[in-house]
């Protein structure tokens, strides 16, 4: 049979284009293992690019760089650094002195309140007035009678701030203040808060509400950073009244969602020492998104007046930072507990270390128990969530699944005397990839009432069984296990 040279043209180019294509994948795969990650987000990535060599190159080039070894972003320093450097170094020795140490609550958690110094340098806080606040309805009421009582400044900072009923309520306030000369300033995710239109901002800024986004995605230059999101809330009303935990400026909140029903969440409201700290976060926030430093230290961190105690540490992590610090209070609660876990979260896609952790905890006779939604938001992380059940099961975890509406706290109570409310969801997202904030509190009385509503909560769940998980249908799981292996990119 006789070739062509079109023919042999034709052999030689598939020949190149296959061989480019063996090189191509290795070359990746060569870069995802230098990166030295996580094994399993590894895996995850490297059978991405092995069943879609360009296109996965590409998504690994957009979402999955290692930015907290690259160390892409900055490090969001205030010109102060060296000051708190030199209060953490201080409190460092403070926690080792013995009359410190005769506060039980302090030597019970010194390993946590210590480890937390060294990894975020959040200083602890002793003098704190601590209000919980339970779903939209008493946060918002709360945090729009602060705002219209704010006297001379206030920061507020979300992942998302609606364009809807509640949001417009919201800006109308800012507005009202600015023109009132208060001094305002409002941080917003340019992916979480999209529904935000140019006239939404351009109609804030002209009444006089600094207005900046955070990290603005403009292809082609900011595709390296479109992954890593500011998921932090945020309000801080005059230096000394200030408010976090999971609840972002939105609608649904308030009222029920067709989809997923009621929003249920919790929130604080803080006075005191960490309202100081949450001032911190923010204005360090806003020196990486405006370039702009305040310096008026009377005007935003007044004198505290506070005499109630609850010792707290305001803790952030991020891609910015060297260390993922609020996964590793997780872990070092978890890994310490004697008698008691409970856990809720809206994703709960732990990494191994945490997932191994709460294993442990179970097997060796903690009682364990976690809360997930029975509904989600996001179809994928719904059943990703779901394939963690099974060997969670045979580790003794009582699991429970929220089903009076969409359950979107974010808590970990230990030991009635360890908590921890914030933005972070027990997830490889928040523990590596997003901007979060975290009050973690070593205060038996928050504790008590925080882990009273989490067993009020579970009359709404249901308690999942080995014998009722195993009886579900065949085809759940495998989409758990397909979730499952591309969880780590999520």
């Amino acid at each position: 049979m006789a070739f062509s040279p079109a023919t042999f043209l034709l052999t030689d180019l598939k020949a190149i284009l296959t061989l480019v294509y063996v090189l191509f994948v290795a070359f990746t795969i060569a870069v995802i293992i230098h990166d030295k990650r996580d094994p399993v987000k590894a895996l995850a990535w490297i059978t991405v690019i092995a069943l879609l060599p360009v296109a996965g190159f590409i998504l690994y080039i957009v979402f999955g760089r290692n930015h907290r070894k690259e160390k892409l972003f900055n490090r969001k320093e205030l010109r102060d650094q060296e000051q708190l450097e030199r209060m953490t170094e201080q409190q460092l020795g403070e926690i080792n002195d013995n009359n410190v140490l005769q506060k039980r609550l302090i030597a019970d958690n010194r390993d946590i309140i210590t480890l937390l110094l060294n990894n975020s340098k959040s200083l602890l806080t002793v003098r704190n007035k601590v209000t919980l606040l339970y779903n939209g309805k008493e946060t918002f009421s709360s945090i729009i009678e602060a705002l219209k009582g704010a006297k001379s400044s206030i920061h507020l900072e979300y992942y998302i701030f609606a364009n809807d009923k509640l949001g417009k309520l919201i800006a109308g306030i800012l507005m009202q203040k600015a023109a009132a000369g208060v001094e305002v300033r409002f941080i917003y995710d340019d992916v979480g808060s999209w529904g935000l239109s140019p006239k939404f901002i351009r109609h804030m800024r002209k009444a006089g509400v600094e207005t900046q986004c955070f990290m603005p995605v403009a292809f082609p230059w900011l595709t390296s950073k479109i992954n890593y999101r500011n998921h932090r809330k945020i309000v801080v009303v005059d230096g000394s009244i200030a408010f976090t935990g999971g609840i972002n400026i939105a609608e649904r909140y308030m009222s029920r969602s067709k989809k997923l029903g009621i929003w249920r969440d919790t929130h604080l409201r803080v006075e005191g020492e960490a309202a100081r700290m949450l001032q911190s976060v923010f204005l360090t926030d806003w020196y990486f998104v405006s370039g702009r430093q305040l310096d008026n230290a009377a005007k935003y961190f007044p004198r505290v007046r506070i005499k109630e105690e609850c010792l707290m540490q305001i803790v952030t992590s991020g891609p910015d930072s060297d260390w993922a610090s609020i996964m590793q209070a997780f872990f070092a609660a978890i890994t310490r507990a004697q008698h008691h876990i409970y856990i809720a979260s809206p994703y709960f896609l732990p990494n191994e270390a945490i997932l191994t952790a709460i294993k442990v905890a179970s097997l060796s006779g903690i009682d364990v128990r976690i809360m997930i939604p029975s509904r989600s938001d996001s179809r994928i992380v719904y059943w990703a969530s779901r394939s963690y059940i099974s060997e969670l099961l045979d580790a003794k975890v009582k699991i429970y699944l929220y089903k009076k509406g969409f359950n979107h706290s974010k808590l970990i109570m230990i030991d009635g005397t360890f908590s921890s409310v914030g933005s972070a969801n027990m997830d490889i997202r928040s523990f590596d990839d997003n901007f979060e904030v975290s009050a973690i509190m070593y205060d038996s009385t928050v504790t008590a009432r925080l882990e009273s509503d989490f067993i009020d909560d579970l009359n709404e769940c249901e308690l999942v069984t080995p014998e009722t998980w195993e009886a579900r249908p065949a085809r759940h799981s495998i989409y758990e296990s397909f979730s499952r292996l591309f969880s780590p990119l999520l």
